[in-house]
């Protein structure tokens, strides 16, 4: 009788290693994926109480975005001047947890930090979360300036999707709460106002972004239309905090197990010939 061992330096783990080499790395949520950024041209000297209010503004929003999903802030210091204040708020998706709305800030203000230094004022659009702080105050002001838009490439007549799609952004602009999410079949959308803004606001504002939507995009599988203080959203993939490098993972993980079955059935396959062909070999 022979017994089958398998070494490291087999064709096994050979092939074994082979296959975990092919695994993508995990990359960044898709709740934290870069939407766009904008800078004042103005900068503040280092070192002035301007520059401490900025950094507890911006502490403050990151340590508020753990136990709520929207908060405003106007920060003065001992010390400062009229002229130093600084306001700020961040705003996350309606649907994340207090953990996820916290990471995402915290990468928001981080990368907001980055692009923006010395500037006195920015903001930050990630797909889970929005940061914007400045020397004046912006807290219930409406703004439907277009700060990003982004198309789908054309696609052929579809009639069910546009049909869709239509039925979806109809939904997000029949009025409702500041997050608004609806699907039809394969389409999914939604829309978001920053919480300062009044009902009648948030209604005005997303009115203006599902319009441009339509108009831009029309013609496309998906589409953003960000506005300075709302957005609409639709999509035939949907939105979850799940990466699409997430799924590339899912789908080598079903291959791998897959392939490490089929060797394992060979293995025993082979063994129980092994032992066969011994006990033929016996007799």
């Amino acid at each position: 009788m022979h017994f089958y061992s398998v070494s490291l330096s087999s064709p096994f783990w050979v092939f074994l290693v082979f296959i975990f080499s092919l695994f993508p790395r995990p990359s960044i949520s898709a709740l934290e994926s870069f939407i766009y950024v904008g800078c004042s041209p103005l900068k503040y000297s280092p070192g002035t109480p301007y520059e401490s209010n900025v950094n507890s503004v911006l502490s403050s929003i990151v340590n508020s975005a753990s136990i709520s999903n929207y908060n405003n802030f106007k920060i003065s210091l001992p010390g400062s001047t009229s002229n130093d204040v600084v306001y700020g708020l961040f705003q996350c998706r309606g649907d994340l947890s207090n953990s996820d709305c916290h990471e995402c800030v915290s990468n928001a203000v981080t990368r907001l930090g980055t692009s923006c230094v010395g500037a006195t004022g920015g903001a930050l659009q990630l797909d889970g979360c929005f940061v914007r702080y400045d020397n004046t105050s912006f807290l219930g002001d409406e703004d439907k300036t277009v700060v990003s838009s982004k198309c789908g490439p054309p696609i052929a007549d579809d009639p069910d999707l546009f049909t869709r799609r239509d039925a979806v952004l109809g939904f997000l602009g029949a009025g409702g709460q500041y997050f608004r999410v609806g699907g039809s079949g394969k389409v999914q959308g939604l829309a978001q106002c920053v919480q300062d803004l009044s009902a009648s606001e948030c209604q005005d504002c997303l009115s203006e972004a599902i319009q441009r939507l339509k108009l831009e995009c029309g013609s496309s599988p998906w589409g953003d239309m960000f506005l300075g203080k709302c957005y609409a959203r639709y999509s035939e993939r949907g939105y979850s905090s799940k990466s699409d490098n997430d799924d590339d993972v899912e789908r080598t993980l079903a291959i791998f197990i897959g392939l490490i079955a089929g060797v394992a059935i060979l293995i025993v396959f082979l063994s129980f010939l092994s032992k066969v062909f011994d006990h033929k070999d016996g007799k």
